[in-house]
């Protein structure tokens, strides 16, 4: 689902405003829009372009298990949790370390 805010930012991007904000704008409103795929490439991209964007990153796990992703988004929390710490960024590292700690419990057998 394309909303008026996504093609605004689509046509920023394909105008060759390409950035980690930009991005970082398009994955959450595709999340909201109920992208979760389109979201999670787009975040990804965000991260590449600047890799200590410890919000991408914590976003960027979000999108990825909303697309049945696990693995990969315990991955990205992991990845994020170490940006946000060596930034100072401790809440955003706190929040990751719950979401993450969900997924592993999630993902060990015989444990409820």
């Amino acid at each position: 689902m394309t909303t008026p805010i996504i093609q605004n930012f689509e046509e920023m991007l394909a105008g060759g405003k390409d950035n980690a904000l930009l991005r970082f704008c398009l994955g959450s409103e595709y999340l909201k829009a109920g992208d979760p795929v389109s979201a999670a490439n787009h975040l990804k991209q965000a991260v590449v372009l600047d890799s200590k964007y410890s919000a991408a990153w914590k976003l960027l796990g979000r999108a990825l298990v909303e697309s049945g992703q696990p693995a990969d988004a315990l991955a990205a929390y992991r990845e994020g949790i170490a940006v946000a710490e060596a930034k100072g960024d401790k809440q955003a590292a706190k929040e990751m370390t719950v979401y993450a700690r969900r997924i592993e419990k999630s993902a060990a057998p015989g444990e409820d």
